[in-house]
């Protein structure tokens, strides 16, 4: 018997839907519905196919969305000028620059720039920091590891005394998972043990793992042998390892693999998350949620 398959595009159904039903309440009440604006510097292919994402589920479930596009070559300074703009905008309640930028922009001062109660991202140091004290500090926990820990919880999975081990320590996912992770709340209270590439033996503390996340962006690094029988599996890679001709459209469209060899994994594993499909779907949800929860933060009502 195969392992329980997670599945972040049902869960991502499920999540807007409750999202929407909430946007409607909140402007009938009082008026007003979330807004968010998302900043995209240059043509980069894949920035602009997730950007289109996000401005399609935002329009979906009621939000105001504002797209701002600017080219390759804005100075450092334009791009600080309207990310302040948004900061002293009323009706926008989360602010996006879609990364990477271009390299003569300073990343971190972009970043930095970003009203932290606008910051739905949670990238700002601010919000970082109120991850770390937990509790009733979080505003605006990062998208990703908002999805996973959403994931682990809506499938039914134990976390409160788990051994949880995170392979990679990004300050997208695996910093702040393993945090939030650890926290004394609902959806937490795991031992968590991060592992990286300077871990000695990191199969053997992969093995011990009531839970294992990966997410190290290495197609195929966890092996069916590292998995404890019966393990929750979240695969947060997401490899691009070839190409093929879509069925449906006659395209070539990428070939994608995530950082654990799912076909066997699934075999010993009792629950696993697929790629693509899995954690994939939940960061924009999320995402939304944040937005949502800085509209009701400035309304009092979160």
């Amino acid at each position: 018997m195969g392992a329980k398959i997670i599945s972040g595009t049902e869960f991502r159904k499920e999540i807007l839907d409750e999202i929407s039903t909430e946007v409607n309440y909140i402007k009938e009440k009082h008026g007003v519905v979330p807004g968010l604006v998302t900043i995209l510097v240059g043509e980069n292919p894949a920035s602009v196919s997730y950007v289109s994402l996000k401005i399609k589920t935002a329009n979906e479930i009621g939000f105001k969305e504002v797209q701002e596009n600017r080219p390759e070559d804005i100075s450092e300074e334009d791009l600080l000028a309207l990310i302040d703009k948004y900061n002293r905008d009323d009706t926008i309640h989360g602010i996006l620059v879609q990364l990477p930028l271009p390299k003569h922009i300073d990343e971190k001062r972009v970043i930095y720039a970003i009203d932290p109660d606008k910051d739905v991202d949670g990238f700002h140091p601010v919000n970082v920091g109120r991850l770390m004290i937990g509790g009733s500090e979080v505003k605006f926990p990062p998208c990703t590891p908002a999805g996973i820990q959403e994931m682990i919880v809506r499938a039914g999975i134990k976390t409160e005394g788990a051994e949880v081990v995170v392979v990679g320590r990004s300050n997208i996912v695996g910093k702040p998972i393993a945090n939030m992770l650890l926290q004394k709340s609902p959806g937490a209270n795991a031992t968590v043990t991060v592992v990286h590439t300077r871990t000695r033996d990191m199969a053997a503390h992969c093995k011990r793992a009531d839970i294992l996340i990966v997410a190290a962006g290495v197609p195929g690094l966890v092996k069916p042998e590292w998995i404890k029988p019966g393990a929750c599996v979240i695969d947060v890679g997401v490899n691009r390892v070839g190409e093929k001709i879509s069925e449906k459209t006659g395209k070539k469209v990428p070939i994608l693999k995530g950082d654990v060899d799912f076909d066997a994994a699934k075999e010993i594993a009792g629950a696993i998350t697929p790629v693509p499909g899995g954690v994939g779907p939940m960061t924009i949800t999320m995402l939304m949620r944040n937005t949502l929860r800085s509209l009701k933060f400035k309304l009092g009502i979160a």
